[in-house]
């Protein structure tokens, strides 16, 4: 049994210096939320299993090649001969502004297909599964493969955690919270930015809405405040951290750094204090490192952040 089991489409990423019109140079990685947290939790000690899909070309060889070297288990994923592996591009236009130009639309983590799932599943259930809102924006046989994941995860009693993470470039308000809203039922916990909370609301949510998601089976409903920190909302009570303060590199990455923190904590059965404290650290080395996983911590880095300005370690 793995610790995690994630699925989604992970891209070639090409990271600009500047406006891209302009040309120049551009360095050469890969990115993806759910394999963000697949990286991120690898490198707190757990098992980690990917079932994406990528293109039977060099661009998905370096997807498998750099989850494979970060210690993820690809062996749930897929090959597609007929679609190419996607593309993203990352265009850093201001100093805290950076623009990000898709190219998805078709490729084979669109076409991610329920059998990788059911064939993930089948080697072993995991003791979390983790979900975003992307993936199911892909195109209707990544979304099915979603849904699929969702009833294994109810039939294995495995647990379910859904990251909202809404794309206005991939999907409409209106259908992420269509298609988001079916979920919750299957959902443990809930992570979304306060601005994605209303798309996973009744469409007349009460004044409380944190209570109303709660009575709907949510048993964990984390609400991320970016430099104001994050919030954990459960039915016994409610609790807020604020961020660590760090020198602000990149936040490109930040909110998978601080999901993989949480899932860390959550597996290592830790309470829901430590469960956020770990999660705004790893979200804040993200924050400051440059690159969507490249600066995820391993447990052993996890107190470098108590050290003071200009420490050494030797």
């Amino acid at each position: 049994m793995s610790d995690v089991l994630t699925l989604g489409e992970t891209m070639v990423a090409l990271r600009g210096s500047g406006p891209l019109k302009l040309g120049g140079s551009m360095d050469l990685s890969v990115a993806g939320a759910e394999s963000n947290v697949a990286i991120g939790l690898a490198r707190l000690g757990h098992t980690v299993h990917w079932a994406g899909a990528v293109g039977d070309d060099e661009a998905g060889e370096l997807v498998l090649r750099t989850l494979r070297a970060e210690g993820v288990d690809v062996g749930a994923a897929t090959r597609d001969p007929e679609a190419p592996t996607g593309l993203i591009l990352f265009e850093p236009r201001l100093p805290e502004v950076t623009r990000v130009h898709y190219y998805r639309a078709g490729s084979a983590g669109s076409r991610l297909a329920p059998e990788a799932v059911e064939a993930a599943f089948a080697a072993g259930p995991p003791r979390v599964l983790h979900l975003t809102g992307i993936t199911p924006a892909l195109g209707p046989s990544a979304a099915e493969a979603c849904r699929r994941a969702l009833r294994l995860a109810r039939e294995h009693g495995t647990q379910v955690c859904l990251d909202v993470n809404f794309r206005s470039r991939l999907w409409s308000s209106e259908q992420a919270a269509t298609e988001l809203r079916a979920w919750l039922p299957y959902v443990d916990v809930l992570i979304a930015s306060d601005d994605e909370l209303p798309l996973c609301l009744p469409p007349q949510p009460s004044a409380t809405p944190e209570k109303d998601l709660l009575a709907e089976g949510i048993r964990e409903l984390v609400v991320k405040l970016g430099a104001q920190g994050a919030t954990v909302h459960t039915a016994d009570d409610t609790l807020h951290s604020p961020a660590r303060e760090v020198r602000a590199v990149d936040a490109v990455g930040a909110g998978d750094a601080f999901v993989a923190g949480y899932l860390s904590a959550l597996l290592d059965d830790a309470n829901v204090p430590t469960r956020l404290d770990r999660a705004i650290t790893t979200g804040a080395f993200a924050v400051a490192s440059r690159g969507d996983w490249e600066g995820a911590p391993t447990r052993q880095e996890l107190t470098l952040l108590t050290a003071g300005p200009g420490t050494v370690v030797r």
